[in-house]
């Protein structure tokens, strides 16, 4: 029975090769795009799951409010909660403290290697997390004072192998620190990305003995990390959260009419779901990575639907076959095996195919998502399991109807020749094209918004000018008592070039978050209970002249008033802190940490961040001798050159120091990443599906035509002409296609309203997004349809009459 199913499926395949190959290629771009987009969410998922104890290992997030409304986020909350929530709970095993060390220049003999993003990490981390050691012991590894872990490539780096145990490195200047460790590179698929490690205790000697973090409450900075004992409810335990913070901290709390609530995030949930201030690094986005998945549902559900309108299109021309069978004995379930198993075959087809294109296309995937999915990485159980289940869920799916449909023929009506077309099959047909196309304006909608959305953004004023400005990282092996006559110098030195127009110096730029928050702030005027939370950025006398900030009431820092306690509030600063009207602050004194400082000025808001976030209130405070970012404005004549002078400088008055650079409008710009990776990703899935659904199209299309070929043969014999004709058919598959944009319609645009909730800044969908994909669709459809169509029409119709 089964060489019988072979020979007949092949020989079905063999005689109608268009189709077929129809349904092999339209099966295999939906199941390759199915799997890869599959490939990257298993991805996404699997993050910090390589850790044994995963299920208890929990991140303590912090929310603080300023007299009951939120005011920020934190993923780096407060020192204290560590020790205070281990003291206080028997349910907690252990605790981790990490916290941003800054950036740092270690020293090996003459070598200088700079690490942006080392921390501090208490004693506990290796015994919490599952990071492997190549070198030392994980119990005692960042136990003492000025000791260090060190990853494996960075070890290798200074000292050219692993075995560094006892080694000394000098770190930025003259503090000396001894690697107690070397652990494995951190894998890719982990929040933390850390090439280096040094022992809190050594944060602890730095800050000295009258900043015990164990008491730090109001001092946010610090990851905190507990592992749960085994069967610990973390919502009954974060519960009990709240009576420790009012002991401890509560009177301080109600004397800024302050609040604060922690909360338990489990390890595996950070790198999807945590967008919050001192994050450990970049996260992904789990709305993004699960409309992903409904992506690839969508494409390879178009493809299923192609197999089955044109196996059931294509069941008349198979009638005489399936009455034969049954007049010679083959029972119902024979044939429907017999369907199933043609099914089976060409989708194992599809799959084989489908892998190869996976193959082919990995590299290009891994450039559109920022992924690094090696090839190794396709032979994973989850990807195989994947790809079996699609094989599995595709034959029976595609194949099951029209093995329903063929089987029931009847043998006496079939070979009577008096079998014709049911209205319930055709109907089905229908409403298959109508799902098919649906779903394709659904994605095509998606795709548009998406884009436009992206252009919004990157079109809007920002209320700053980051135009050719170069912006170089702060110089970090500096002598405090000369860096203010090395800066000065170094700006006088570059505005005396031609190249070189303004130079300014700030804690942050455009394009990032502002790292510094400051709770407590109020007028000297008011109670101490109305004092609220701001971020502040420290800025020289030229800063806002550097970015062409917009002064709405006051004036700008000027050297002439020798003032240095001055600040300068945006507009959501000056409202927060009580101001309807911005000329009203002006000469106000406020109180900021236990000092006195002047408002002299109020600017327009400015997007410091991307468009995804609202204005923030930012306040402007006047260092003359800040240590941070040195911007530049530079000639667009001869940017090169500028740099070359620029670097010349820098060695001569920061020597021992990198030279590293950005241009500021492509790091703003760095904002956007994802949302451009996400736009071009499901612009091509979409393209692919849209391509898949008119391949079933065409399919479709021609066998309707075939079928009509007297039809088209009569009315032109009765004198229709070519385009009446095209019309007559096309028509049927126009008033699908609007049917499925009727349907697609408001789905997409509750779909995209949504989205749009995470930016503060948004466009509106306008009727141009919904009607433009449906014009496109409707034009594709149209081309796709009309080559058969126009080919059938232009035909004799002498031999079109003679077909039947």
């Amino acid at each position: 029975m089964f060489k019988n199913y072979l020979k007949i499926a092949w020989r079905n395949i063999f005689h109608h090769k268009a189709y077929a190959a129809i349904n092999i290629v339209g099966l295999a771009l939906g199941i390759a795009a199915c799997l890869l987009i599959l490939q990257y969410v298993n991805y996404e998922l699997g993050f910090d799951r390589q850790h044994a104890r995963k299920e208890n290992i929990y991140r303590v997030i912090q929310d603080r409010y300023d007299n009951g409304k939120l005011s920020t986020q934190w993923a780096a909350g407060a020192y204290a909660v560590g020790s205070a929530f281990k003291e206080a709970f028997p349910e907690i095993d252990d605790y981790v403290r990490l916290n941003q060390a800054g950036s740092q220049v270690l020293r090996r003999g003459n070598d200088l290697i700079k690490l942006e993003n080392p921390y501090f990490a208490s004693s506990s981390f290796f015994k919490i997390f599952s990071f492997p050691l190549v070198k030392g012991d994980p119990a005692t590894a960042l136990k003492e004072p000025f000791t260090v872990a060190l990853s494996e490539t960075l070890a290798k780096k200074l000292f050219g192998s692993v075995d560094v145990l006892g080694k000394e490195l000098k770190v930025t200047g003259d503090r000396i620190y001894k690697v107690t460790a070397v652990y494995k590179d951190m894998p890719s698929q982990s929040h933390m990305h850390f090439e280096a490690l040094f022992s809190f205790a050594s944060f602890v000697q730095l800050i000295g003995p009258d900043n015990n973090p164990d008491n730090a409450w109001n001092w946010d900075g610090c990851l905190t990390y507990l592992l749960l004992k085994p069967g610990t409810d973390p919502k009954k335990l974060e519960k009990k959260f709240m009576a420790v913070v009012t002991q401890k901290n509560g009177e301080s709390l109600k004397q800024y009419n302050a609040d604060v609530k922690y909360y338990l995030q489990p390890l595996t949930d950070i790198h999807l779901y945590s967008n919050r201030m001192l994050e450990a690094g970049a996260n992904g986005d789990g709305k993004t990575t699960y409309l992903l998945m409904g992506i690839a549902f969508f494409v390879v559900l178009i493809a299923w639907i192609n197999y089955i309108n044109l196996a059931t299109a294509r069941a008349i021309s198979r009638a005489k076959e399936v009455g034969i069978r049954k007049a010679v004995g083959s029972q119902r379930s024979q044939l429907i095996g017999q369907f199933l198993f043609e099914s089976a075959l060409l989708n194992a087809m599809a799959v084989a195919l489908a892998f190869v294109i996976i193959l082919a296309v990995v590299p290009l995937f891994n450039r559109l998502t920022g992924q690094s999915i090696s090839i190794g990485q396709l032979g994973g159980g989850m990807f195989w399991l994947n790809f079996l289940l699609l094989y599995i869920a595709g034959s029976f799916i595609s194949g099951i109807y029209p093995a329903l449909v063929l089987s029931s023929f009847k043998p006496i009506v079939v070979l009577k020749g008096k079998l014709v077309h049911t209205t319930q099959g055709s109907y089905l047909r229908k409403g298959l094209v109508v799902l098919q196309f649906a779903a394709s304006l659904f994605l095509l909608i998606g795709t548009l918004a998406v884009s436009k959305q992206i252009r919004y953004m990157k079109k809007q004023e920002l209320g700053m000018n980051i135009d050719q400005t170069l912006v170089i990282k702060k110089p970090i092996v500096v002598t405090d008592s000369t860096f203010l006559n090395q800066l000065t110098s170094f700006k006088n030195s570059l505005e005396g070039q031609s190249g070189i127009q303004k130079a300014s110096s700030s804690t942050s730029v455009p394009g990032e978050p502002v790292g510094w928050n400051a709770g407590g702030i109020r007028l000297l005027s008011q109670p101490e209970n109305v004092a609220k939370q701001y971020r502040v950025i420290g800025v020289d006398y030229d800063y806002v002249d550097m970015f062409d900030l917009k002064v709405k009431a006051g004036r700008n820092f000027s050297r002439d008033f020798g003032e240095k306690k001055g600040v300068i509030f945006n507009e959501s600063a000056a409202n927060q802190i009580g101001f309807t009207k911005p000329e009203d602050a002006i000469g106000k004194d406020i109180f900021f940490w236990g000092d006195t400082l002047r408002i002299v000025g109020v600017v327009h808001n400015f997007h410091q961040q991307s468009l995804r976030d609202a204005f923030e209130p930012l306040i402007l405070r006047l260092f003359p001798d800040v240590r941070g970012y040195i911007s530049l404005k530079v000639h667009a004549a001869d940017v090169k050159g500028s740099i070359t002078k620029v670097e010349k400088e820098w060695n001569r008055f920061f020597p021992g120091n990198t030279f590293e650079y950005f241009f500021l409008d492509e790091h703003f710009n760095s904002q956007y990443k994802s949302d451009q990776q996400f736009g071009l990703v499901f612009g091509i899935f979409t393209t692919m599906a849209i391509f898949v659904a008119c391949m079933g199209l065409f399919g479709l299309a021609s066998f309707t035509t075939l079928q009509k070929t007297k039809e088209i043969g009569i009315r032109k014999v009765l004198g229709a002409s070519v385009n009446s004709i095209l019309k007559a058919l096309y028509q049927e598959f126009a008033w699908l296609i609007l049917v499925a944009f009727v349907i697609a319609t408001p789905i997409a645009w509750f779909a995209i309203n949504k989205w749009l909730e995470g930016y503060a800044f948004r466009m509106r969908p306008d009727t141009i997004t919904f009607v433009l994909p449906l014009l496109v669709i409707l034009l594709v459809a149209l081309i796709t349809v009309s080559y058969q169509t126009i080919k059938a029409a232009l035909a004799n119709p002498v031999h079109s009459l003679r077909t039947e």
